[in-house]
């Protein structure tokens, strides 16, 4: 079976999908997260990279994520990219993901593609206020991708809250379960991966 995590930017994805990886057992689990899956552009210059919009669905390679994804299905192992968010290309090594009984997606925009939706049995949607995403993103992209307050900024009014406007937030009517708060939300959390401990028991892979 296939789950979906996505949500806005700094939203909690990633500590919802860490959460359903210690509950399942990451030995049960083939983990794919769509930001590895950045298109790899050869740049002319910076002018070049400051005009590209890293928000926009097109800008990953969806093609390629959902040839994976089959792949895994059918229980063959895949070469997932190395994505650099320093130098905005990918990295020369991949990284080896063997097939597992639960394939767990993560991403921001995962909703926006219809033949990734149909590829999910379950989507979980989280759904956090728009400051507290912004600061986590802020302190994200200072302490892990090099970037200056003036262009974390400057990206989020140019591109990161337009895009969220019109792709992300309107792809969570697509969600089975939105969960508010992200990780804060233990609640939530916990009515979660019990949903999917049924799933998977339901669909024979006992947790």
């Amino acid at each position: 079976m296939a789950l979906g995590v996505a949500g806005g930017t700094g939203s909690g994805k990633t500590t919802v999908a860490r959460a359903i990886l210690e509950a399942v057992g990451p030995d049960r689990i083939a983990f794919l997260a769509h930001d590895s899956y950045y298109k790899d552009i050869d740049w002319s210059g910076d002018e070049d990279l400051r005009r590209h919009n890293f928000d926009h669905p097109d800008a990953l390679d969806n093609a390629l994520l959902i040839e994976h994804v089959h792949a895994l299905k059918v229980g063959r192992a895949v070469e997932v990219p190395v994505y650099d968010f320093v130098t905005h290309r990918r990295k020369a090594e991949c990284v080896h993901v063997e097939a597992r009984p639960v394939i767990l997606l993560e991403g921001i925009l995962l909703y926006t593609e219809p033949r990734l939706r149909e590829l999910l049995d379950f989507k979980i949607y989280v759904d956090t206020d728009a400051d507290v995403r912004f600061i986590r993103r802020l302190n994200r992209d200072l302490a892990e991708r090099g970037r200056t307050i003036e262009s974390v900024i400057g990206q989020y009014m140019a591109t990161v809250r337009p895009m969220h406007l019109e792709f992300v937030e309107p792809s969570k009517r697509w969600a089975d379960v939105i969960v508010p708060e992200g990780g804060e939300n233990r609640v939530a959390l916990e009515m979660v991966i019990a949903r999917v401990e049924q799933i998977l028991d339901i669909d024979g892979f006992k947790v």
